[in-house]
């Protein structure tokens, strides 16, 4: 996910963006194969921000 994260900065959005736009792919790929939901999260939240790195907690 790190390295995901470096190309949408890499591309002008912010560190926080770049989270956010994730999120939202996310949640369209879920939408769009609600069978794979469980596995979508599963690896969303294993490649994702942790609690300590987020500034906003």
């Amino acid at each position: 996910m790190e390295e995901l994260i470096k190309r949408l900065t890499a591309q002008g959005l912010t560190e926080e963006q770049a989270y956010k736009a994730i999120d939202v792919i996310k949640e369209f790929a879920k939408e769009k194969f609600p069978i794979f939901g469980g596995a979508i999260n599963k690896l969303f939240d294993k490649y994702g921000p942790k609690d300590e790195d987020d500034f906003l907690h």
